[in-house]
């Protein structure tokens, strides 16, 4: 066993958010053969990501908050404490806080073979598309 000294919280670029995001990392991998990372990300209000995708998809738990998620070309999900989104390999999306409250989630993914390519950075959510309504999910 091993006790894993707590990494400080950083502060996300805003060359790949829109407002005040912070992460704090929680795993990553530490053998030969491991990907995994996961991290805690809090989200200001109406701060969000760009749109981005993974090479071997993302898993979002729902930490505190309201979570808003959106997959291109698809309709905009409002998610709650409690609630898991998979966004499977390559599938663009973009997820944040709503206007008026602060959302945590954990951030969980599989590093591709180089990590240099795990994620890939698009534009900026347009403020429309962050407003276009949505539909709640159970």
């Amino acid at each position: 066993m091993q006790v894993v000294p707590r990494p400080a919280t950083t502060k996300n670029p805003p060359d790949k958010f829109t407002g005040d995001v912070w992460l704090d990392p929680i795993a990553s991998p530490r053998d030969e053969g491991q990907r995994m990372t996961v991290a805690k990300v809090r989200f200001a209000p109406g701060a969000r990501t760009a749109w981005h995708s993974h090479a071997l998809g993302q898993t979002l738990y729902i930490t505190q908050g309201v979570a808003w998620i959106q997959s291109r070309g698809g309709q905009k999900v409002t998610a709650h404490p409690g609630q898991t989104i998979y966004c499977p390999p390559g599938e663009e999306h973009w997820h944040g806080a709503t206007p008026d409250a602060f959302m945590e989630h954990l951030a969980m993914l599989d590093n591709a073979d180089d990590p240099a390519t795990t994620t890939t950075w698009l534009e900026h959510v347009s403020d429309d598309e962050y407003a276009a309504t949505g539909q709640e999910i159970s």
